[in-house]
């Protein structure tokens, strides 16, 4: 059976990743996979999701399965952290929700529920867009096309281009997958006045907005970047949400997620939320628990909860502080190209817009790994680098 199988190229990025710990460059520097960094270069655990676990070492009494859309409790939290305590759709019970594993499970979980839905359906995406949207949507079964997003000659979201394609080229049916902040790759969002008018689109054409917040509160703050996305809500009868804890709250390889399906109705919400349970049952049959519950921990008790959004206000300053660096040190370096852009953008990414070639020889000839995209992860520069780095962009220019 296995004679016929082809090999599979290696992910770019996660190979990025073997590269940069075989060089034995002191100076080398990782600016590929997309985790946050501290200052001394390492993925930290936050100081609440410690003090949580303590407390769930003493206070777990049980390893019993949580059932397919896992605790309650967590669901419920993380409708108000991503909607708002006092969000429409959560009073009038339009919503359901599902603890996943991590927002990969998350965005699979709704694809495969589209999919139910409506089989075969067409989802519009960005171009660009994150690496694994496409293969998760087209595993689930879906269609993929899709609508320009970044204009690399602005640096800013084609909107114009955007908006032209979907009203010409989506059908009444249709899913338009939306970055809900910090656009990865790119770290161009769209304004609230793009949010607004894309709702508009999305309601004259009867489209699903399907949108991946897998970043919230590494903008400019939890509620801030979640603000396009409440909109969204306000304005259309049906959405589906994707949201991660990996970034906010460092629980990547704990994988906790959370999928949010918004009906027009609240007995249609009580379907969706079977139909959701049904794909979850088909696929995982649970999801891991320990994740969840240190996050529900964090979220219900005040102290803790005044912890971690400390924490992340730290982390989001440190990033948007690298940004001004990095545009700083690049003009110290007497860089004439603009790179003004770096600083106006939002979350751990942006393109430095330069060639596969200029990104080969920061790769092999400076030991600075980024993949051909010229994609940077921002959190992996620090005050031992950064120079380094500008140097090296500057060498290839």
């Amino acid at each position: 059976m296995f004679e016929s199988l082809q090999s599979v190229p290696a992910d770019p990025i996660l190979n990025l990743s073997v590269l940069y710990r075989k060089d034995i460059n002191p100076k080398k520097v990782d600016l590929g996979v997309g985790v946050y960094k501290d200052e001394a270069g390492h993925t930290a655990i936050m100081q609440a999701v410690s003090l949580a676990e303590e407390r769930l070492l003493v206070e777990e009494d049980t390893k019993a399965y949580v059932g397919m859309a896992g605790s309650k409790k967590f669901c419920d939290l993380l409708a108000q952290v991503t909607l708002g305590a006092d969000h429409q759709v959560i009073s009038d019970q339009r919503i359901s929700v599902a603890q996943t594993p991590g927002g990969s499970g998350a965005l699979r979980v709704l694809a495969e529920f589209i999919n139910v839905a409506k089989p075969g359906s067409t989802v519009w995406v960005g171009n660009p867009t994150w690496a694994n949207h496409i293969p998760v949507m087209k595993s689930a079964g879906l269609t993929i096309k899709t609508y320009p997003y970044y204009s690399k000659q602005t640096k800013t979201v084609d909107f114009d281009a955007m908006m032209a394609t979907l009203k010409s080229d989506a059908k009444a049916g249709d899913v338009v997958l939306l970055h809900g902040c910090c656009h990865n790759p790119s770290g161009a969002d769209l304004t609230l006045e793009q949010w607004q008018a894309t709702a508009d689109l999305i309601n004259a054409k009867g489209l699903l907005p399907y949108v991946d917040i897998a970043y919230q509160g590494l903008g400019e703050g939890m509620d801030e970047d979640a603000a396009g996305l409440r909109l969204m809500a306000n304005s259309v009868p049906e959405m589906v949400i994707a949201s991660s804890c990996s970034k906010n709250f460092g629980l990547y390889r704990e994988r906790t997620g959370t999928a949010i399906i918004i009906s027009a109705t609240s007995q249609q919400a009580v379907v969706a939320q079977g139909q959701m349970n049904s794909v979850i049952r088909a696929n995982y049959s649970m999801p891991p628990s320990h994740g969840a519950l240190a996050v529900e921990t964090i979220l219900a008790d005040p102290k803790l909860n005044q912890i971690w959004r400390d924490e992340l206000k730290i982390m989001r300053k440190r990033i948007k502080d690298l940004r001004t660096q990095l545009v700083e040190a690049l003009k110290a370096e007497g860089v004439e190209q603009d790179f003004s852009f770096i600083e106006r953008q939002k979350g751990m990414f942006s393109f430095l817009d330069i060639s596969p070639e200029q990104v080969e020889k920061l790769v092999n000839e400076h030991s600075v790994y980024l993949v051909s995209s010229s994609r940077i992860n921002l959190a992996g520069l620090n005050q031992a680098n950064i120079v380094y780095v500008a140097k090296a962009i500057a060498a290839v220019l």
